[in-house]
């Protein structure tokens, strides 16, 4: 190689050095940008979702049918997964302790853990799969078949008579649903260790009794209406801003689950930080 061509690559791989920093700023930034424009149009939905409610003769007929289907039709998955998530508490709380602790403290585990956390967090969850891609396919396919702007020519706006029946329905029905998987998730709890352990009936119930507190219900139906807000503005922001036919709909139906099963967790540890802290100080 040429000492002319030898100058040139030293250059040419400075120039590179030089350029990929700035590359990546530039990624970062552009990221970052979208992030920030993204939670600014969530919160302009959120307030004009809100200023929408004062419409209440667009959306009173409608919510009572939204928190059949949204919340209703949702015990039995809800359901489903307390009974098993009970059970499986008992056996692990009596594995764990492994004597050292007395046994009537699987009471105490498997009320704190399940109207606490696992309750809503896990009924959050599945919901997620279940109301949030359900809201985001059904108004996604409105919207790219063009009823939605058929909404607006007739003179109804989208939010009061789409959006407001939907997130009111979630907030309210989402606490209704996770009280019940609380219910399940106890008594179940209680059934195995009676059945399957050595504890008897009085000893559980004991345990429940012993640090039972109703800030531990409140706590969990709280986090659980935060929850329901969450999932269904998101499934109807990401319906209403569906397009390119059917892939589009998929597309928003994905990334509503997505998106809100994330929020869920971010507001798990929100309250957590926020108030399950602040009421121990």
């Amino acid at each position: 190689m040429t000492e002319a061509g030898t100058v040139l690559s030293d250059v040419t791989l400075d120039a590179m050095r030089r350029v990929q920093p700035m590359r990546a700023l530039a990624t970062l930034g552009r990221v970052t940008r979208h992030g920030v424009e993204g939670v600014g149009r969530a919160a302009r939905f959120a307030v004009t979702t809100l200023a929408a409610v004062r419409d209440a003769r667009t959306w009173g007929p409608l919510a009572t049918l939204q928190m059949r289907r949204l919340g209703v039709n949702s015990l039995p998955i809800a359901l489903f997964i307390a009974v098993f998530t009970g059970i499986v508490l008992s056996l692990l709380a009596s594995y764990s302790f492994t004597g050292a602790v007395p046994l009537y403290f699987v009471g105490t585990l498997v009320e704190k853990t399940i109207t606490m956390e696992l309750a809503p967090v896990l009924t959050g969850l599945a919901l997620a799969g279940r109301v949030g891609a359900n809201i985001a396919a059904e108004l996604g396919t409105m919207r790219v078949t063009e009823q939605i702007d058929a909404l607006e020519t007739l003179g109804y706006d989208p939010h009061s008579y789409l959006v407001v029946p939907r997130v009111l329905a979630g907030t309210v029905m989402f606490p209704v649903v996770v009280g019940a998987a609380m219910l399940a998730g106890v008594a179940s709890g209680w059934l195995a260790s009676v059945g399957l352990l050595d504890l008897s009936s009085p000893d559980f119930v004991k345990g429940i009794r012993l640090f039972f507190s109703g800030f531990d219900v409140r706590y969990g139906l709280v986090k659980s209406a935060s929850f329901g807000f969450t999932v269904t503005l998101v499934g109807c922001i990401r319906g209403l801003r569906a397009a390119g036919g059917a892939e589009g709909v998929g597309r928003a139906a994905t990334t509503a689950v997505v998106y809100s099963a994330v929020m869920i967790l971010v507001l798990d540890a929100f309250w957590a930080v926020t108030w399950l802290l602040g009421s121990q100080r």
